[in-house]
């Protein structure tokens, strides 16, 4: 097992308070499952990651999903970093303060230069899809 991947396995069921990304820190989502390529995390909506009508803002929902697939590509222990070179966002349904969404993103193809992933987000019982992004990493010539 890589380095990376076992780092989230020895997180699940954790908060994020110890992640090495700020924004994920900030997010403070729980890891629910880790494989290699494939995450799913909880985030409990606060006040602070709303819009003036009180339900999720638009902004949030795309950091959460360009966050999350961010860490199931650092999940394969691949040698160089990755940094999004496009995310589509399709929004579907809103979530209220309070709310606990579910986060669940995979790897869809890994080529030698760009990796393709997906993310959606759920309401807590996926039940309701609330967006679904899709992005395309590319390897910088930063080493891990």
């Amino acid at each position: 097992m890589n380095k990376p991947l076992a780092y989230f396995k020895e997180h699940i069921g954790k908060d994020a308070s110890e992640s090495p990304s700020p924004l994920m820190q900030w997010l403070n989502p729980i890891l629910i499952s880790a494989e290699a390529g494939e995450l799913e995390f909880s985030y409990v909506v606060r006040n602070e990651m709303t819009n003036p009508l009180g339900i999720i803002h638009g902004g949030t929902t795309a950091a959460i999903i360009d966050d999350a697939m961010g860490a199931a590509v650092f999940s394969l222990g691949l040698s160089h970093v990755y940094t999004t070179v496009s995310l589509s966002v399709d929004y579907f349904s809103r979530a209220q303060v309070g709310e606990t969404i579910i986060a669940q993103t995979k790897i869809i193809k890994q080529g030698k230069q760009i990796i393709n992933a997906e993310c959606e987000v759920w309401n807590e019982d996926k039940s309701r899809l609330i967006a679904k992004g899709h992005s395309n990493l590319i390897q910088t010539k930063i080493g891990v």
